[in-house]
């Protein structure tokens, strides 16, 4: 009996470092490769004929699906739909069907049964040599994960040692709606840790402050290029002008690649210039967001938090000592910022907003 492979791989998400299992597949068999087992099998069955029952059969499920039904292979298989998304009330009408929609294969208790009694492990070696970054923080405020354009950026990790003046190395920013740079002004390169000075590209709107960082490395002359990618995204800050002011613009933030922001600031009280922080929170059993105002250390001070469970206007009131006492911001797209909290920040995603009076 041939054995499940798999192998260790580093779980990013988690603080202390863990690792999980990851399966690997020996082959892929398809159509062809099925019906020529069968047909060993059951010689009386030719493959032709067996092909084009399994194409049938997947018409037949496909059918089924698109008018609400659900298909059984007896004591197998049961192939259906599930639907997601969040509804702001009893009668809203569903997301649409490619953000709402998929389709499902659920094996019976006693095909998975089986399989768990059946089955044999063989542990493959953790795998190659990669650039792995583990962390990434901004050196002038001292905070993970800010790509900040008048800081440096250092990375911590393993195996990130590269040539800098060689074509295909290096690190490279990329924002994740547009714009790529490969970083060329670098304080530092070792095996452990890189410290740099970021070009940041510019992406389409001003809201559009979330990049993705990479780093490649040969580790023999002729050796194959690796490239790391990490896992978490940097943000760099959004500065927000004439606070105070009678009619201040309206400044996007807590947004991704969208085209539209899901948060605007607009307006609030500022007694001088200062940079802040605001974080939204998601709790998952309630499915709304926690909205305040941080000071610039973790762990510092912070405003009151105000939850939100839908589009609108909200005001956060500043922290002790602050010169920011109170930031009026609407929230434009609920559900797509809950998305984006929910599977691209663990729960918690944090702006870093340059304040000004004028």
């Amino acid at each position: 009996m041939a054995t499940v492979q798999w192998r260790p791989e580093v779980n990013a998400l988690t603080t202390p470092q863990s690792w999980r299992p990851r399966y690997v597949a020996r082959n892929t068999n398809g159509s062809d490769v099925l019906a020529a087992r069968i047909a060993l099998k059951h010689p009386s069955l030719d493959e032709e004929t067996i092909k084009t029952t399994i194409t049938a059969l997947i018409e037949e499920i496909r059918i089924d699906m698109i008018n609400g039904d659900q298909s059984s292979l007896d004591n197998a298989i049961t192939f259906r739909l599930s639907l997601t998304g969040r509804l702001d009330s009893p009668d809203a009408p569903l997301p649409p069907a490619e953000e709402s929609v998929s389709a499902r294969a659920v094996f019976s208790r006693a095909i998975t049964e089986d399989v768990q009694r059946n089955v044999r492990f063989e542990r493959l070696p953790f795998e190659e040599k990669l650039p792995v970054i583990a962390t990434a923080e901004d050196t002038v405020f001292g905070l993970s994960d800010v790509l900040n354009p008048g800081g440096a950026l250092r990375l911590s990790g393993s195996d990130l040692a590269f040539t800098p003046d060689a074509a295909d190395e290096g690190c490279v920013i990329e924002g994740t709606r547009s714009g790529r740079t490969a970083q060329s002004r670098f304080v530092s390169v070792s095996d452990t840790a890189i410290t740099l000075l970021p070009d940041i590209p510019a992406q389409n709107d001003p809201w559009n402050n979330e990049y993705l960082l990479a780093v490649a490395a040969r580790y023999t002359e002729n050796g194959t290029l690796r490239t790391g990618i990490y896992r978490r995204r940097l943000r760099s800050p959004l500065t927000v002008t004439k606070l105070g002011h009678p009619n201040p613009p309206e400044v996007g933030i807590l947004t991704d690649k969208a085209a539209s922001p899901y948060v605007t600031v607009t307006g609030g009280s500022l007694s001088a210039n200062e940079t802040v922080r605001i974080q939204a929170v998601l709790n998952l059993h309630e499915g709304s967001l926690a909205f305040n105002l941080l000071d610039m250390s973790e762990g510092g001070k912070a405003g009151a938090a105000v939850q939100v469970t839908a589009n609108g206007p909200i005001t956060l009131a500043g922290f002790a000592d602050s010169a920011l006492t109170s930031l009026n911001v609407t929230v434009k797209n609920f559900a797509d910022l809950v998305k984006m909290i929910r599977s691209g920040y663990s729960g918690r995603l944090v702006d870093v907003l340059e304040m000004r009076t004028a």
